[in-house]
């Protein structure tokens, strides 16, 4: 399948094996963008299983080959490994995998042609904008294979997370020690509905920082047994608090999601978080608020494209990009120009997985900016493997 009549989409990849970076939120890309990290896997048709590996590495622009550089025991079909560059040592990455020593996930350094330079002692979900602070939660406590690691085994007595010791937690990357930045506890007293939480099974995802790194916004998650088939689905309500650990404020309750919003991520500003919202039944459409305003004050950008997917701004603001969830079969890919709501395809990609796989094996797009705006990339599985696109994004893409 043609991915677009118009736009010169490329395969980063080899033909043979499975290739995906991950998530959306973030940049593969190192600071040339010589070098896009990428995971090679050599099946996708069911999840990972403990102890089986990733090879890790990274594509080129040219396309068409795959350097590997080391393996990973904590890898994901939605999320990958959470590699990303650092910074401060801007050679080197970092990316979780299991460590034997500790029985845990921790994060690794690596440094291409040199080998492993450390390890922070969490896991990473996130990397602040200025390189200073990564964040991290309890991957062990997500019920969501497709988003957690096989090698994150949470003991049954855990049920219950330790509310004063548990939570999200803030990572100095330049010093390497951790701190409790919000706990589950503090959550609770800042939910609306407290006693609901009695005997749920609690966990967090997407914690992930503002544009100028003084905030975060993370998925705070309950249901009654993840575990047990006809259970009712979860429940979500957004937070999010300041790097200084004040200002905790559950901003987007569960009455605003009710299966009519999806992919919360911070906007434009410090305070602008951007979502995609069905709130008037006619089809998902792509949407601002102030983080700080109660009640919330949506502002609209652009009518969507029917079903829910992943948006992103890109570096500059004035352009965002905007996936789909499967309809028929067909991914959407779509740029929409900030300033006036206009949207155009940049791409429609087959999505076709055998009968009876679970969820949790989907290939989002999960499309990706480069740090200049100049690059777009995606993971797609339309050519019946899982490989990584990339499209300029010049003046013959822009309108």
């Amino acid at each position: 399948m043609q991915i677009s009549d118009h736009f010169a989409w490329q395969c980063l990849n080899p033909e043979t094996g499975h290739y995906f970076f991950g998530y959306y939120d973030r940049n593969p890309w190192d600071k040339n963008n010589a070098r896009h990290l990428a995971l090679r896997v050599e099946q996708c048709e069911r999840l990972p299983e403990c102890g089986e590996t990733a090879d890790l590495g990274y594509v080129t622009p040219d396309g068409n080959e795959f350097v590997k550089l080391t393996e990973t025991r904590t890898w994901c079909h939605q999320q990958g490994c959470m590699s990303l560059w650092l910074k401060h040592h801007p050679n080197c990455f970092v990316y979780n995998d299991y460590d034997p020593a500790s029985a845990g996930v921790i994060a690794r350094i690596f440094e291409p042609g040199k080998g492993i330079m450390g390890q922070y002692e969490r896991p990473i979900f996130s990397i602040s904008p200025d390189g200073r602070w990564a964040s991290s939660l309890n991957f062990a406590r997500i019920p969501r294979r497709g988003y957690s690691y096989a090698d994150a085994v949470l003991p049954a007595e855990q049920r219950h997370p330790d509310p004063d010791r548990d939570g999200v937690f803030l990572l100095d990357l330049h010093t390497g020690k951790p701190h409790l930045l919000a706990s589950y506890r503090q959550m609770v007293e800042r939910h609306p509905v407290p006693y609901e939480l009695d005997d749920m099974y609690w966990w967090l995802n997407t914690v992930i920082f503002n544009c100028d790194s003084s905030k975060v916004l993370f998925s705070f998650r309950y249901c009654r047994d993840p575990y047990h088939p006809g259970q009712p689905m979860w429940k979500t309500f957004m937070y999010t608090v300041n790097l200084d650990g004040t200002g905790l404020a559950c901003t987007l309750p569960e009455v605003y999601w009710t299966g009519m919003i999806s992919h919360p991520i911070w906007g434009r500003t410090p305070n602008e978080v951007l979502i995609d919202a069905n709130w008037r039944g006619k089809g998902h459409e792509y949407v601002v608020f102030d983080d700080r305003i109660r009640p919330l004050r949506a502002e609209r950008i652009s009518q969507g494209q029917g079903p829910m997917g992943h948006l992103v701004f890109s570096p500059d603001g004035e352009w965002m990009l905007a996936d789909t969830y499967p309809v028929d079969g067909i991914q959407t890919l779509a740029l929409v120009k900030v300033s006036t709501g206009e949207c155009r395809t940049l791409g429609r990609f087959r999505h076709v997985q055998p009968p009876g796989t679970i969820g949790d094996l989907r290939c989002d797009l999960h499309p990706r900016w480069s740090a200049d705006g100049t690059l777009i990339t995606v993971d797609s599985i339309h050519s019946g493997k899982r490989g990584i696109y990339m499209l300029r994004f010049n003046d013959s893409v822009k309108f």
